[in-house]
This record gives C-alpha cells, structure tokens and sequence, in this order.
C-alpha cells in the first residue's frame, strides 16, 4: 500500500465514522436511488392491486343494471312454468338476496372460479381461454404492424416537419384517428368483400376460416380472413402512435444537446437515431403499452363486425343475455390486462428516465 493511498484510506474512514460500514456496504447515491425506485415501484403495485380489486367489485353491480332477465333468456323465448324459472333462478343462485350473490361472488372470484356460463353450459374460464387464441392472433398482429408503422411514420414526419409528407401524414392521421372502427371496417366489407362498381368482393365478409382447408392452405386461409379486420385495427392505431410520436419528437428538436451533437460533426441521421428518437420514446412507452394491454383485451367491435371468433365477439354474444357470470369474467379480464399494462410502463419508466419515480 502506497503512502499517497493511507490519508484516503483514513479520510474515508473517518467520514464514515467508527463502527460504520464504508462505502461498499450500501451507502451513497446510488443505495438511495435504488430504495427510492422500489418505494416507487411499491406504490404502482399497491394502487394496481387496489384498481384490481375494485373492478372486481365493480363487474359485478355494472350489469346487473341491464333491465334484462337472465333466465327468461335462457329458455330461448319457448313456454316456460314460473315454477321451472325459480328451479332456474335457484340452479344459478339468482334467487339469493343480492349481498348474498355478492359474497359468493367475490368468494369464487378471488380464488379464481367465475362461474358457469349460463348460455353455454360450461365453465367460464374454459370458454374465455378457448377465444384467447384467436384475439390475440388478431390484435397482435395488428399491434405489431400499427406500432413500427406509427413510430416510423411519426419520426420522418417530425423531422420533415412542415413539408408535404409531414402535412400528408398528419391530416391522414387525424382522419382515421376520428373515424369509428366498426365504421371503417363495415366500409371496408362493403367495398373489398361485397364488392362495389368495379371493384370486385375479394376476401371474406367474416370469421376466422373457411372451414375446409388444412395445412399451409389452412395458413394462407386464415391469414386471407385476417386482412380486413388487421387494416381496420391498424388504420385506427398507426395514427395515435405517430400523432404522439411525432409531438414528442417536436419537442426534443429544439433542445440544446441535438445543437451540441450537430457542433460536433454528427450527420443528420445519426443525430436523430441516436439521440432525438431514443428520449422522444418516453411518451410513447407508456402509450405502447396502454396498448399492450388492449392486444389482450382485444376489439369489441371489430371482432363483432367480422364476426371474429375472440374475446371482443364472445363479449358482444354474451351480452344479450345478459350472461352474468360470463360479462363480468370479461370485463374483470381486459381491465386487468389494461392495469398490468399502464403498471408494468409505470415500473419500467424510471429505468429510461431516471427523473422518474425519485
């Protein structure tokens, strides 16, 4: 050990005080950093668990405001003695006093049963995990292509701004980000698969498959039903991504640290894909995955107006009942798709921007 290195050495030491650990055991800025992150982290769990178990609570009164009698349904309109609608009603528990189908609710629900569906005979989570497949085939293909569209489309249009591409691409971007999807996507059946003037009908008006194919042909037929309804989906979702993209990335443009990177002899591109477009992500992090959290959720419309057999069209089916047990499992579902998705952005913000959560 060297001289020099002793009255450090000793400094250190004495600054810690005696019977203190050093530096090594955890103290500093970077220790303080990291207790403030997972106090951060800690509360964005805390309110996703209580957001949680209030839709929980929620999803069980909501659709039992539909003037509706769940049983009368299920006898598909045939004749029926009052006396078989109470064997009914008490067969489902609907004959329970309200707090009563509360308690056993939340009962069931917190240890994951939601019932038996009452329009298929079968238990809920059965018949959600059945329809799982199919909207995540949809909608994340959808979210794939609208997201790398939106975040390409955005950048070129805020680094372009006020030129014609720009004003193109944000008067587009508005439109469709106006325009209903169950509109557009009933547009588009009526124009590409009815077929309208010269236009000849091309794909299929709706559903997963043709029914008659296996194999590669079996490949090629689902993804030959998937175009319209993944255009409509992307249509919408591009322009609200390069609608932010591009706003964020307006932002950034004026900033102090582009002008010092172009001081230093950076090219253009090079001072955009490395510097301008990794901070004006920030806003659009979380908006990638609020819909993240919709790819499981998938489109209620959408699929209805396609008759797309995923978690949107089941919904959309079970509501005529009212399906009880059913709607509320749905419901319960896409808001806690949605809630994991805004908290796990919340837990990952601070490690792109450590402003974050200090």
């Amino acid at each position: 050990m060297t001289a020099e290195s002793t009255p450090a050495l000793v400094h250190g030491a004495e600054a810690d005080g005696p019977g203190t650990p050093g530096p090594s055991a955890g103290r500093g800025p970077r220790a303080r950093d990291t207790k403030a992150y997972l106090r951060y982290a800690a509360g964005k769990i805390l309110g996703a668990v209580i957001s949680l178990f209030a839709v929980l609570v929620t999803s069980f009164f909501l659709f039992r405001l539909i003037p509706s009698d769940p049983v009368k349904h299920m006898t598909g309109g045939r004749p029926i003695s009052s006396e078989q609608l109470e064997n009914l009603r008490r067969e489902f528990g609907l004959d329970q006093p309200m707090w009563q189908q509360f308690l056993d609710y939340m009962k069931d629900a917190l240890s994951g049963d939601f019932g038996m569906s009452y329009q298929f005979h079968m238990p809920v989570m059965e018949k959600i995990t059945a329809a799982i497949p199919a909207t995540l085939l949809l909608t994340g293909t959808a979210y794939i292509l609208f997201t790398a569209l939106g975040l390409w489309l955005g950048t070129r249009s805020a680094w372009r701004h006020g030129k014609k591409g720009d004003k193109f691409n944000s008067a587009l971007a508005l439109t469709l980000y106006s325009v209903p999807s169950f509109w557009l996507g009933l547009l588009l059946i009526i124009v590409f698969s009815v077929g309208i003037g010269p236009i000849p009908g091309m794909f299929p008006t709706g559903g997963l498959e043709s029914g008659d194919e296996t194999g590669f042909a079996y490949v090629i037929d689902v993804a030959h039903h998937m175009i319209l309804p993944v255009i409509t989906l992307v249509a919408v979702g591009y322009a609200q991504t390069l609608l932010v993209m591009r706003s964020s990335l307006l932002d950034e443009m004026g900033s102090d640290y582009l002008t010092t990177a172009r001081a230093k002899g950076l090219r253009d591109d090079v001072v955009r894909r490395r510097h301008a477009v990794p901070n004006a992500l920030l806003p659009t992090f979380t908006l990638m995955f609020v819909n993240l959290g919709h790819v499981v959720a998938g489109q209620i419309l959408v699929e209805t107006v396609f008759s797309w057999p995923g978690l949107g069209g089941l919904f959309y089916e079970s509501l005529a009942g009212p399906d009880l047990p059913l709607v509320q499992a749905l419901f319960f579902f896409w808001a806690a798709a949605v809630i994991l998705a805004n908290t796990l952005a919340d837990v990952l913000y601070p490690l792109l921007d450590p402003r974050v959560g200090r």
